[in-house]
């Protein structure tokens, strides 16, 4: 068995992203909180991943969607203290365009893609920072940056995640709490056949396995990245893009208009 890193508290744990996640954490050394909807696959998952690493799991059947199961699991992260990572992977997509969409069916993505990752993040981190260890994981998109993409009420939400990522980095920036923001592109898991669109009818040249691509999240993590797209083949570029944001910040907020509105 590993050193033991502490546990980490994985949502949507039960298959895809979710349970790489697991996989691959309880092998680096850490025990596990599976939280899920499905108690079938988390405790088949848990059962596995015990005897093949020996790690503590504990699972937790919740739907995140829920205002008592969501409290459920803030309690968990308020209360206990051998917690040093979350993984906020659980969430829902939307591939309908706008004029297409019910917004009754929409509301649940916000309430698990916005709300309830929110609320974990708040029960967490204030732990973290009292401890002075810790590392959130918010699994964005790429439509956080590219919302043309898909659904604009899906790269809104997780536009807000990675916004908040951001906002959280440069809070934290003097403590020792980690904020890794994950921007997956197309990967091949239930997502989006959830969704309304199987992956099988993506262009598998832009689809990337389910595996590699939390593989090569934990690598971007272990290399001290904030955000990890995993397919961008040049980190320059990502780094250019940021450069640009940075530029436009010290004018966004002015005491007078810009020439070009005055005449």
């Amino acid at each position: 068995m590993t050193t033991n890193k502490g546990t980490a508290l994985i949502t949507g744990a039960s298959s895809g992203i979710g349970a790489i996640y697991a996989d691959r954490l309880s092998r680096q050394g850490y025990d596990l909180i599976l939280v899920a909807r499905n108690g079938e696959r988390l405790h088949a998952l848990a059962k596995r991943l015990t005897d093949e690493t020996g790690r503590s799991i504990e699972v937790v059947v919740a739907d995140l969607g829920t205002r008592t199961d969501l409290k459920r699991v803030e309690d968990i992260l308020r209360s206990d203290a051998s917690i040093t990572l979350l993984v906020n992977n659980a969430g829902l997509g939307a591939t309908d365009p706008l004029l297409e969409s019910d917004i009754d069916a929409l509301q649940p993505m916000i309430d698990l893609n916005v709300t309830a990752l929110t609320r974990l993040t708040y029960a967490a981190v204030p732990g973290f920072v009292a401890r002075d260890a810790g590392t959130l994981i918010n699994i964005a998109s790429i439509v956080a940056i590219a919302p043309e993409l898909l659904n604009g009420v899906y790269g809104a939400s997780k536009a807000f995640v990675l916004a908040l990522s951001q906002s959280l980095r440069q809070e934290l920036a003097s403590s020792n709490v980690r904020v890794q923001a994950v921007l997956p592109g197309a990967t091949a898991t239930d997502f989006w056949a959830i969704a309304g669109k199987p992956v099988d009818q993506l262009p598998g040249a832009i689809v990337m396995q389910a595996d590699d691509m939390v593989d090569a999240a934990l690598a971007g993590l272990a290399q001290g990245e904030f955000i990890t797209i995993p397919a961008l083949p040049d980190s320059a570029d990502l780094d250019a893009y940021e450069a640009a944001r940075q530029q436009l910040l010290p004018n966004l907020s002015l005491s007078t208009p810009a020439s070009r509105y005055r005449h």
